[in-house]
């Protein structure tokens, strides 16, 4: 990570600007269906890797597509969220990003707070989780096969082990899912007007009050106890961080694990042999998750934009003080001078440094219970499915609209 910089100025040599009158592309490239990426995306990686683009809303910005690019401007401190946050910067849809929330903090504060969240994501702590995650994924088994013979795994496996993942290290009753699931979906959505995400917020925001003040009233051992307590006791945290971390780790912490089990499971699914190999050899599983991690889109757009906080060199093209710049990680994902035959998924690829968890400072968190929750389900699916298949021929797999997250509406198995 410290040498993300000087590696990248190194690359560009004594490469000029780019010029001032390079085209503008409109973005998005094309609406994002399914599971594909626009082949625009290998153009610019090859011969644009830092182009210009229009966005839907607030002018233009940058976009880079090669991987060392996309983790210098990942990880770069010159390169800023916070600088964004709350301003009507370039950006792919109408919602602004927020002021206060993890992904829009910079260091030190951005350094406390997750800080004070990270340690119930360490390799020992989640590891430790295994057990449970495991007994879960079993039930959730037996009860989707005892309704089968048929069922919509989106629903049965995937959203329950994931929800039920995150309340149980949050201290949430499971009972309450549709209340954060409500308010996820509104955050999600691309076609949601702002008032309405933020009717929904403020929705929400009740609902962790009501968790607080029962925490305040008898403190519990889980993560939003300890949240509580850093508040109350420690002074570590405002009320304000207090809501929009409990937020971000309740809503963050579930969608895109779920969305990412089902996505997986379509392409296992979709070329069985993928699926079989797995069933033959659960060995396979550890590295068929990352590469997997490594392949799949995972976003409709490509997030909020950094601002540049002064002149920054970028694979060639002076990016000036003041100008946001996007970063394609699906695009980055496949960049041929990193992964050798990158269209093909290999699930025995030895040297695999994708960027499915970001990179840097807002390298995700919940990245470790994220792997861990993929391979359960991976595992007890194939050892106790192995006939698992797909009900519908996989172009009929309809795929969710309106929403910021690629995930399908369904997805129809049998066994």
């Amino acid at each position: 990570m410290t040498s993300d910089s000087s590696i990248s100025e190194a690359a560009s040599g004594a490469a000029a600007p780019a010029q001032a009158d390079a085209a503008v592309r409109p973005y998005p490239f094309s609406t994002a269906t399914g599971l594909g990426l626009d082949p625009l995306y290998g153009y610019l990686r090859e011969r644009e890797p830092v182009a210009r683009v229009l966005m839907p809303y607030g002018g233009e910005g940058w976009m880079v597509t090669r991987h060392a690019d996309a983790k210098l401007v990942l990880s770069d401190p010159r390169f800023s969220m916070a600088a964004g946050a709350g301003r009507d910067i370039p950006r792919p849809t109408e919602q602004l990003l927020e002021p206060g929330g993890l992904v829009a903090m910079d260091p030190p504060e951005h350094t406390r707070l997750r800080r004070l969240a990270g340690g119930a994501f360490t390799h020992r702590r989640v590891e430790g989780l295994r057990p449970s995650v495991t007994a879960l994924a079993h039930r959730l088994v037996d009860e989707m096969v005892a309704a089968g013979p048929t069922a919509d795994l989106q629903e049965a496996i995937a959203l329950p082990a994931s929800i039920g993942v995150i309340c149980e290290l949050l201290g949430v009753d499971y009972e309450d899912r549709h209340i954060f699931q409500q308010f996820s979906d509104a955050l999600l959505s691309t076609a949601l007007p702002p008032e309405e995400v933020r009717r929904a917020g403020e929705e929400f925001v009740a609902y962790l009050a009501q968790l607080v003040a029962e925490r305040r009233e008898s403190p519990t051992d889980d993560l939003l106890g300890a949240m509580v307590q850093a508040r109350d006791d420690e002074d570590r945290l405002s009320e304000n961080e207090l809501y929009m971390l409990g937020a971000g780790l309740l809503v963050g912490g579930y969608e895109t694990t779920a969305t990412q089990i089902g996505n997986f499971a379509y392409l296992l699914l979709r070329d069985r042999r993928l699926y079989a190999s797995l069933v033959e050899d659960p060995g396979l599983i550890r590295g068929a998750v990352e590469e997997l991690l490594r392949f799949t889109p995972l976003t409709t757009v490509d997030g909020y934009a950094r601002i540049a906080l002064e002149d920054v060199m970028v694979g060639g093209t002076l990016i000036r003080t003041g100008e946001a710049v996007f970063t394609s990680v699906a695009a980055a994902n496949l960049d041929p001078e990193v992964f050798p035959d990158p269209e093909r998924l290999d699930f025995t690829r030895e040297r695999n440094a994708h960027l499915g968890f970001g990179h840097g400072i807002h390298y995700c968190m919940g990245a470790p219970l994220a792997r861990l929750e993929i391979q359960v389900v991976l595992e007890v699916l194939t050892r106790r499915l192995p006939g698992l298949r797909l009900s519908v021929p996989a172009a009929d797999v309809r795929w969710q609209p309106g929403l910021l997250l690629r995930v399908p509406e369904r997805l129809p198995v049998t066994w």
